[in-house]
């Protein structure tokens, strides 16, 4: 595989006659028509005074349109997707934040992000579809006012293409930029661990504002000079007809997910059976060894999980596929960048030992932007630190211990929230958990957890903490558990533990 720069360059990878993006009810956009829209594109921007460097903020929904004008934006410009749930106060924060220079929206939206912009004199680009032209066209409307672009044309590899935020959960958000090269480098590491090939498919369910879905789903598929069918979103009830539709040969997406679509696969043998998988991918956060389990045993293919973070461009580890091992309960073996555990004082450690998580490589962010502060604490001897906590084996698998942010303190014996997650998820009777700190006057931290029982299943606190019990040391036993129909989940479908103890009121 010869290694892209910039996403134009990536876009070159396949045939050009061969599908690139898909969509219900659509005609398949193919690799010439998706370079073509790239050009003209990067032209309308250039005719609009906007060029290389210049940030756009994109308001979309999610599908094919939203994927297609991430890519043909940042062939000319910085994208900034920004989640269209947010409210104004947060689209002026963001925008503001990034110095955006236009905003990208559907023609006739009625969105706040229009009026954020229009309060800070940010222009604002629409665009439209028609609908006899293929899955993720898409045309600026309006007159081109006719000013020049700083830098016009097509950016290349040290540009930056692509700027989000980090989750900002304890903090004010990070900005963080990703060049042509980080994305195409950690596209093609995707590539490479799941020998991808342009005879696959990936049905893409993931929200297209976040790297998992722009780089694992879109970006790896196109760079293998494969298919991306783009959903609208998802959605548990029409992920079946859309899996019929699009006849994939694999999907990504985050432990949630999996979990919805596991309780609907039974009744859809029929559709898994028609379009048999390669494989599943997980990612974004830990997916519990029985969902794994039920996965693949509902499917018939591997589950393959792997592990991500925004400063890296997406992926840093994975669970290679058969004939090579998977370690279920691990992330896996470095799948690009270079991957080791560190230590408080900046030492590398050996296996067995644990630490936190560090990496480098093409795919890692140079450093978060304007945060000179951020970048000393995260960055040692040319090593980016994760933040999470971690353990690596003779074999090079890594097992992630815990975000050192949500590791419970209680006492000083400190807990990782994983752990106590899996043994609860052993449980007959439970269909989903999130384990997190609440406040303790005397230990300073306790150990909670909310819990999803599967549907007719009967357990109640006493009983579950007995079964904890069992198998845990006592200080680990969740002292409260809290039952839930629905655990709060962030944007992109991630179970949060910080925070969680003040949502459901547990903190006085």
């Amino acid at each position: 595989m010869n290694d892209s720069n910039t996403l134009y360059e990536l876009l070159a990878r396949g045939d050009a006659d061969s599908p690139a993006l898909l969509a219900p009810a659509k005609a398949p956009m193919d690799f010439a028509a998706l370079r073509r829209l790239a050009k003209f594109t990067v032209a309308a921007l250039n005719a609009r005074g906007i060029g290389r460097g210049d940030r756009v903020a994109i308001v979309l929904p999610n599908g094919a349109r939203m994927a297609a004008s991430f890519l043909c934006i940042a062939c000319g410009a910085t994208t900034a997707p920004l989640n269209p749930a947010y409210r104004r106060e947060e689209f002026e924060f963001y925008m503001d934040d990034i110095g955006a220079r236009a905003l990208v929206v559907p023609e006739g939206a009625d969105t706040p992000a229009v009026e954020a912009a229009n309060a800070r004199g940010i222009e604002v680009l629409r665009i439209d579809s028609r609908p006899q032209e293929p899955a993720g066209w898409f045309e600026f409307t309006g007159e081109a006012d006719q000013g020049e672009a700083t830098r016009p044309g097509m950016a290349e590899g040290d540009d930056v293409a692509l700027i989000l935020h980090t989750s900002g959960t304890t903090s004010r958000p990070k900005v963080v930029p990703l060049t042509h090269a980080n994305l195409c480098r950690s596209a093609d590491n995707i590539v490479r661990s799941l020998s991808l090939t342009a005879s696959d498919r990936c049905l893409n369910i993931m929200p297209l504002f976040h790297i998992h879905g722009l780089v694992a789903a879109i970006l790896s598929s196109l760079s293998a000079g494969g298919s991306t069918y783009c959903t609208p979103g998802f959605n548990a009830l029409k992920f079946f007809g859309w899996f019929d539709e699009a006849g994939p040969t694999w999907y990504t997406a985050v432990p949630t997910m999996h979990q919805a679509i596991l309780q609907r696969a039974g009744r859809s043998a029929e559709v898994i059976a028609r379009h048999p998988l390669r494989f599943i991918r997980s990612c974004s956060s830990a997916l519990p060894t029985r969902v794994m389990t039920e996965l693949e045993a509902a499917f018939d293919v591997p589950v393959v999980e792997a592990y991500a973070m925004t400063e890296s461009a997406h992926q840093m580890t994975s669970n290679p596929l058969p004939p090579r091992e998977r370690k279920p309960g691990t992330v896996g073996i470095a799948a690009g960048p270079e991957v080791a555990i560190m230590n408080e004082a900046g030492e590398l450690l050996n296996a067995g030992h644990i630490g936190e998580v560090v990496i480098r490589g093409a795919n890692v962010t140079r450093g978060y932007e304007n945060n000179p502060t951020a970048n000393a604490e995260n960055f040692t001897n040319g090593w980016f630190r994760t933040g999470d906590q971690g353990v690596m084996d003779a074999d090079g698998y890594l097992t992630i211990t815990g975000r050192l942010k949500e590791i419970i303190n209680r006492g000083g014996e400190k807990i990782s929230p994983r752990e106590v997650d899996e043994v609860l998820m052993a449980h007959a009777a439970v269909q989903q958990v999130v384990t997190f700190a609440v406040p303790h006057d005397r230990l300073g931290e306790d150990v909670a957890a909310a819990v999803v029982l599967r549907e007719g299943a009967e357990v109640d606190e006493r009983e579950l903490r007995a079964f904890a019990g069992e198998r845990l040391a006592d200080f680990k036993v969740p002292r409260t558990i809290v039952f839930l129909e629905e655990i709060p989940k962030g944007a992109t479908g991630k179970l949060q533990r910080i925070g969680l103890a003040e949502k459901l009121g547990l903190t006085a």
